[in-house]
């Protein structure tokens, strides 16, 4: 007698690990606290507190591995990069005002340099996990497999043969992104397929051009 064929084997979802953009966000706003006061909405103190209590809902409800979906654990995860990106673009638009009006931070080329250097690594973390966050609704749902387009295309993605098998992108690819968008003001090997991603790194392109033009062309006025 034929015996029932066996039950096919599902392979077991394996999200990626937390702790990358545990301590990107934990970096970012750790970040706040090297900027000039007034480069800062808040009190050099605030953000970096609310940011670490939602990271411990986050990582008490879904540690380790993000793999459970949640709605109520994503609205968490988006206030997360929500306000440290809102906080990047304030500390843009200030340091930017400073720069045009004049400010403490002008002062001297070190400290002009310094508050450049600060607000500009924040809006590549803060973008990176904007991208990480959005692309595909998000970390869970990447590892679910639940989207069937992706909102940024990757390399492997295009060409899957270059990729091994399963392959998704994880936060540091976002990262990655996020760093070339501020380097080469364009896309690179991401490409943006959604009009959130193409916008997002059209804005980061220009924050980017701007916080870099104005902060050295200043820095070479003040040297001079």
């Amino acid at each position: 007698m034929d015996e029932d064929p066996a039950p096919e084997q599902v392979d077991p979802v394996r999200g990626e690990p937390r702790w990358p953009m545990a301590v990107a966000v934990v970096a970012a706003s750790a970040l706040t606290t090297l900027r000039p006061a007034e480069l800062r909405l808040l009190p050099a103190w605030v953000l970096p507190i609310v940011e670490v209590l939602l990271l411990v809902v986050l990582v008490v409800r879904d540690p380790g591995r993000i793999d459970r979906r949640s709605r109520n654990l994503r609205y968490v995860s988006i206030c997360v990069v929500a306000l440290l990106l809102v906080d990047a673009l304030v500390a843009t638009g200030h340091l930017i005002t400073v720069l045009v009006r004049g400010g403490h931070a002008t002062d001297s080329a070190e400290s002009l340099l310094l508050a450049g250097a600060v607000v500009w690594v924040s809006n590549i973390v803060a973008f990176s996990l904007l991208y990480w966050e959005l692309d595909s609704g998000g970390a869970a749902a990447r590892a679910h497999g639940s989207t069937a387009t992706p909102d940024l295309a990757f390399t492997q993605q295009l060409s899957p043969e270059l990729a091994p098998a399963g392959w998704r992108p994880q936060f540091h690819d976002y990262l990655y992104l996020g760093l070339t968008s501020s380097t080469a003001f364009s896309p690179t090997d991401v490409m943006p397929l959604a009009g959130w991603a193409k916008l997002a790194m059209a804005v980061q392109s220009l924050i980017s051009l701007s916080v870099l033009g104005l902060v050295i062309a200043r820095a070479v006025n003040v040297l001079a």
